[in-house]
């Protein structure tokens, strides 16, 4: 295994959360811990990224944001990583390429947010995506209707899987997603960037 990647073994199912992490926060912590309850992976990795694609200003440096990520996140199922960066990937469907290439019989489940749900279809290579690993969703304020009714939904919608049946997720054949509504936390890294609570010169 290469310096500095994670360690999965074969048949392991590992969960995906990649982002900017711009910053870190309690929502990205409660999507992570209901996916190890929910979603029938076993470990976690945050994939803290170079940089969105979708966004026109970058964001604060990876090294501050790996910082950060490492203070909020602790749990020993729980793996903060800088693997886009290593990798030189910009778009999840490259970096998935790449890990699966990696990591040959570990089974990805990539994860997110109802709220990049919603954005999914503008993502690159979406429906690639989807092909190729099953996508957990977990509720966030304000997004559950509109996740449900995006047009990635509506494309998917023979793939998913009803939330009762949330823990096969990680051993179903892509495509595949299920959506699970649980508690939520309003939290956004928007929100606190607004705040002016965090950048460059504010440290973690």
């Amino acid at each position: 295994m290469r310096q500095g990647f994670p360690i999965a073994r074969q048949g392991q199912v590992i969960g995906l959360l990649g982002g900017s992490f711009d910053p870190a926060h309690q929502g990205h912590v409660h999507i992570t811990l209901e996916a190890l309850k929910r979603f029938g992976v076993s470990r976690v990795w945050w994939l803290v990224s170079p940089g969105n694609p979708l966004k026109a200003q970058g964001p604060a440096p990876l090294a501050q944001r790996m910082a950060r990520a490492r203070q909020i996140m602790r749990h020993p199922r729980v793996e903060i990583t800088d693997i886009e960066a290593h990798l030189g990937t910009r778009y999840t469907a490259q970096t998935l390429v790449r890990l699966r290439a990696i990591y040959p019989g570990v089974r990805f489940v990539w994860l997110m947010g109802a709220d990049n749900l919603v954005q999914f279809h503008q993502w690159q290579h979406w429906r690639r995506i989807a092909a190729s690993v099953p996508l957990g969703v977990v509720a966030r304020p304000g997004d559950r209707i509109s996740a449900r009714m995006s047009p990635a939904a509506r494309v998917l919608a023979q793939a998913r899987l009803p939330g009762h049946a949330s823990g096969q997720l990680g051993r179903a054949a892509a495509p595949a997603w299920c959506f699970v509504n649980v508690p939520m936390v309003a939290q956004s890294s928007t929100a606190i960037r607004s705040r002016g609570d965090w950048g460059s010169s504010k440290g973690i």
